[in-house]
């Protein structure tokens, strides 16, 4: 139920207060709950004043120091002062005008002070300046400012296009430079894995010639030591024939279409043999020189 008054009675309900008038001057503040007025000694309920708080939203429209038109919305929560109603009742006829001419004031005069930037970083300040202009004037009226928020800065379309295009090229530029980076990275990385592999290879490689060479030469010991008259060099020769004829085995055996065209015939084996102990005794002498 709202407040309810007659000529003689007024119910004045919770978070209202109630401005009394006796002989058309201010009498007094009437609480929640019911009163009773005398009409014939002048008394009467002139009007009824709520204390809850009260919202207005204020859209501002001015230009920052580089030149920037900015709308600012901003959110004001006031409320009447229970104890000073009276002044809120006879001094202010449109309560809502009168905060909204003081936020016009005091935000055009700061913002012209600040780059849009700045306006950002210190939209804070700016609602602090509001705030501490309207406590000290709408105090003196009967209301009490209790917060003000500085909801929205919006910027003109183009310039908040502008914004964020250089936002986006920034973004770019600093994806570049990583993108960049990883691929040296990876780049780099590649080049170690293959060194890498290479030294592995080689090392296979030399791992694998020397069992071989180990292989050979007991070969040739257990063949020298078995069969008497040979020499080492004549175990040598059939094992170089034998090798041979197994390579020749192993193309013919592949199962890929591939010609190789090799010299054939005894002769071809001892060339090959007698190639094979030069290379061989030049590196032995070619070892012993890099030791000495």
């Amino acid at each position: 139920m709202g407040n309810a008054y007659c000529i003689f009675c007024g119910c004045i309900e919770q978070a209202s207060v109630g401005v009394v008038e006796k002989w058309g001057r201010f009498d007094r503040l009437a609480e929640p709950g019911l009163h009773f007025f005398n009409p014939l000694a002048g008394e009467r309920l002139s009007g009824i004043l709520s204390t809850r708080i009260c919202s207005l939203d204020v859209k501002i429209e001015t230009k920052t120091k580089d030149n920037v038109f900015v709308q600012m919305l901003c959110s004001i929560q006031y409320r009447v002062i229970r104890e000073n109603a009276d002044d809120a009742f006879y001094e202010l006829q449109n309560p809502r005008e009168q905060i909204q001419a003081y936020v016009f004031d005091v935000v055009r005069a700061h913002v012209p002070k600040l780059n849009l930037d700045e306006l950002f970083e210190q939209k804070d300040e700016v609602a602090k300046a509001v705030l501490e202009e309207l406590e000290k004037v709408m105090g003196a009226y009967g209301y009490n400012i209790e917060h003000i928020l500085m909801v929205d800065i919006i910027p003109d379309s183009s310039v908040r296009t502008a914004m964020n295009e250089i936002n986006a090229a920034q973004r770019m530029q600093l994806a570049s430079v990583y993108k960049g980076e990883a691929e040296k990275i990876l780049q780099v990385k590649k080049a170690e894995a293959e060194a890498e592999a290479k030294y592995l290879g080689g090392v296979g490689v030399a791992r694998q010639r020397q069992a071989i060479t180990d292989g050979l030469r007991e070969n040739i010991l257990n063949f020298s030591h078995n069969v008497e008259g040979t020499s080492a060099k004549e175990v040598m020769d059939l094992i170089m024939i034998t090798q041979y004829f197994d390579t020749i085995k192993e193309l013919g055996n592949s199962s890929k279409n591939t010609t190789v065209f090799l010299p054939h015939g005894p002769g071809h084996v001892r060339d090959i043999g007698q190639q094979i102990r030069n290379g061989m005794m030049e590196a032995a002498s070619a070892q012993h020189v890099n030791t000495e």
